[in-house]
């Protein structure tokens, strides 16, 4: 029924909705009661997805265009889908990694297009003349800090060292770039240290959409699309990086152990997380043009699927 809510904002979240018929809005709440609307869905969306990988609550409402007709997938049977592991368990994990870093890249995309503001704090630095410097150890014991990490929060010890064993670390001084967009995705970077800012080029300059701290990975869309980079990332604060090269980081990924598990599980999270900023930069600029009294951002700031255009 047209109007009618399909989920409400704050509420908890339970699962994920995939359209079959019919459309519905994506909004969240404004200033003075109004609702700002973020994106339209059709035939094919799916919505609610960030339920099947933590429990949380809904961080917007949908609401029903025309009726809708289509599947509901409730958390707790995606989660046990997925932890019986073998190739169709794996493959299901995967198609949802890719799926939100596909929607995180259309978000990040509109969000460039309207937004000047976030410019990036410093230029890349020119070329240095040292090479950066990579080891098995590095200048610090990083193998026993990784447990403390936030990637590793659901890693058994040994598994944790399995992670660390396919790769090597990588130190880089304040301003040395660690990729620009366009390269090829030779490695996975997990920050261990420090910090990394990660830019969008667009014609207007580049703009800046986040900086990375210990725990989170870099670079992992471009190594599983088998493409390019397509953001620049530079280093913000000295900083140290498991640096783990894309063949190895595919087979930790795409296999059907424990560690592999929890190597796809991590990587969403993180996906999680980059969603709900986007989101929250998206509503904040609605929001500022609605109570400047400009004409609503709404068709530069709406995230439509191709299949709802």
């Amino acid at each position: 029924m047209s109007g009618a809510p399909v989920v409400r904002h704050g509420d908890p979240a339970r699962g994920a909705f995939l359209l079959r018929e019919g459309l519905a809005e994506v909004s969240v709440p404004a200033p003075g009661g109004n609702a700002i609307v973020l994106a339209r869905l059709g035939p094919g969306d799916l919505f609610g997805e960030m339920a099947l990988v933590d429990q949380g609550t809904c961080i917007a409402n949908v609401t029903a265009s025309a009726a809708l007709d289509g599947w509901f997938v409730e958390r707790e049977a995606f989660r046990g889908a997925v932890s019986r592991r073998g190739p169709a368990a794996r493959d299901l994990q995967h198609a949802l990694t890719m799926h939100l870093a596909e929607r995180l890249r259309a978000m990040n995309a509109r969000l460039a297009a309207v937004d000047r503001e976030d410019a990036p704090t410093h230029p890349p630095a020119p070329e240095s003349p040292f090479e950066p410097v990579r080891s098995r150890k590095g200048s610090f014991d990083a193998a026993r800090f990784l447990a403390k990490l936030p990637f590793f929060d659901r890693f058994p010890p040994d598994e944790i060292d399995e992670v660390f064993a396919a790769g090597r670390m990588l130190e880089l001084p304040r301003g040395a770039p660690l990729y620009r967009a366009g390269d090829p995705a030779t490695a996975v970077y997990l920050v261990v240290r420090g910090a990394v800012e990660i830019a969008r080029p667009s014609p207007a300059g580049d703009r800046r959409l986040a900086i990375l701290g210990p725990g989170q990975p870099v670079g992992f869309v471009g190594a599983l699309a088998g493409g390019m980079h397509g953001a620049h990332a530079t280093v913000r604060e000295a900083a140290a990086f498991l640096e783990i090269a894309t063949d190895d980081f595919r087979t930790l990924y795409f296999g059907d152990e424990g560690v592999s598990v929890r190597v796809r599980a991590a990587t969403q999270r993180h996906l999680l997380e980059s969603l709900a900023r986007t989101n929250r930069a998206l509503a904040r600029l609605a929001t500022h043009a609605r109570l400047a009294g400009a004409p609503l951002a709404g068709p530069a700031l709406w995230v439509e699927t191709d299949q709802s255009r």
